[in-house]
């Protein structure tokens, strides 16, 4: 059982001992196609920017409250479209660990 506790530090010390730059995306980004954005995201975009070069000096106050408040709503939307939880490869194994060594 000592050397599987050592076998096991020394693999952790290993893993963390390894480089830990990555890169995201290619060296290149240039080269690289653009993603195609979804029409109904393009469409709050587009609202969004029709909205930022409105003249709002002629707009009331019940409209201008109108306006601010689609614009939180549009972009409390795009916010919640795009995101997610990523885990790395060291974060998953880090948690495996754990769980086995609690467990």
């Amino acid at each position: 059982m000592k050397k599987f506790r050592l076998y096991l530090m020394m693999t952790i010390v290993s893993l963390c001992a390894l480089p830990t730059v990555t890169y995201a995306g290619d060296k290149n980004p240039a080269a690289t196609e653009p993603k195609e954005i979804p029409v109904e995201v393009q469409n709050k975009l587009d609202r969004l920017e029709e909205i930022k070069e409105m003249d709002k000096s002629d707009l009331s106050r019940v409209e201008k409250k109108e306006l601010r408040k689609e614009v939180r709503t549009i972009k409390a939307d795009l916010k919640s479209t795009g995101n997610g939880v990523y885990l790395s490869v060291g974060a998953i194994i880090i948690i495996v660990l754990l769980l086995i060594l609690l467990l």
